[in-house]
């Protein structure tokens, strides 16, 4: 397989990195100065792109590989890969589910804690030395609220697992009811948004859940709900959250993903309320090596014709 042409468009893994070129003929396109040069003289010896949460195989890139056969994403979310046009032309595309599943749910736990509590503010209410001038100020508990969550797929079960070991009621919104969970259900966001105190996303991005997080949500979550997003940054109408959260509609929020990455509404960044994290949801060294090798086995199953294992196309 070290004549098979794969293409990574930006860094990633180290780690995936270093597997893939011991395997493969890697092609690191952010090394070209100039790409669409690149992509044409290495275009009929490409057969596999790998692609992340950020960058996956839009319509043109498609189209200027006719020699791919497979998208291997270094990621659950795979908004970025345009799978019509895949099946349109027999591309196969896989993730890498269940791998990060325990991390994205520990930073939702975590996020949620931060922004309660203020750690972020009282950690530098210490390293300012403002703690000699007297006590921080009360914050608010964790254990006991609300948590509402947007999609109870693998990760939104696992963050109510870790809710309710704090003694938090769950309920939840999904596309349909699940009856084998106990879990309270409300068939609209909204609903579900006026009726819990911690409100988390992490259903899949679609065109019926851009923006699932509009004002009309954020109003019915209210001036002591939390917002919690480790789904994807256009799940929430951004500019409809900076307002909430300056005029104090919104109680907090603890944000892992934004609409424009890297950019960041700068308004948040000196929001005591707020807790501003850069997409770091599976980023361990543990996950980080199981997401490379579920990168790696899909690719040697699909060159080796076995079963593909975590196929999405």
């Amino acid at each position: 397989m070290e004549s098979v042409g794969v293409l990574m468009p930006v860094p990633m893994s180290p780690y995936l990195e270093q597997e893939l070129e011991r395997r493969f003929n890697l092609l690191k396109l952010w090394t070209a100065p100039e790409k669409a040069e690149f992509l044409k003289a290495h275009s009929g010896a490409i057969r596999a792109v790998i692609g992340n949460a950020g960058n996956g195989a839009d319509v043109g890139l498609i189209e200027a590989l006719p020699e791919l056969e497979i998208i291997a994403s270094f990621s659950v979310g795979i908004d970025k890969v345009d799978l019509d046009k895949c099946r349109e032309k027999g591309i196969r595309v896989t993730n890498t589910p269940d791998v990060l599943t325990d991390d994205v749910a520990d930073l939702a736990i975590g996020l949620a804690l931060a922004v309660l509590r203020r750690l972020c503010e009282a950690d530098g209410y210490v390293r300012s030395g403002e703690w000699k001038n007297g006590d921080y100020n009360l914050t608010t508990k964790f254990t006991g609220k609300t948590v509402g969550i947007i999609g109870l797929g693998r990760i939104g079960q696992a963050v109510a697992k870790r809710a309710e070991a704090f003694s938090c009621p769950i309920a939840y919104y999904s596309r349909t009811e699940k009856p084998d969970l106990q879990y309270k259900y409300y068939p609209s966001v909204v609903e579900l948004a006026s009726n819990c105190d911690i409100l988390v996303v992490v259903c899949p991005l679609t065109q019926e859940t851009r923006h699932i997080i509009n004002r009309e949500v954020i109003d019915a979550l209210g001036p002591m709900g939390i917002l919690i997003n480790i789904g994807r940054g256009p799940h929430v109408d951004e500019s409809e959250l900076v307002s909430a959260l300056l005029e104090g509609r919104l109680g907090g929020a603890g944000l892992d993903v934004y609409e424009n990455e890297p950019d960041v509404p700068e308004q948040l960044f000196q929001l005591e309320n707020v807790v501003l994290l850069p997409h770091v949801g599976s980023d361990t060294v543990e996950t980080d090596t199981a997401m490379a090798d579920l990168v790696i086995g899909n690719l040697e199953a699909h060159f080796l014709n076995k079963p593909l294992l975590t196929p999405v196309v």
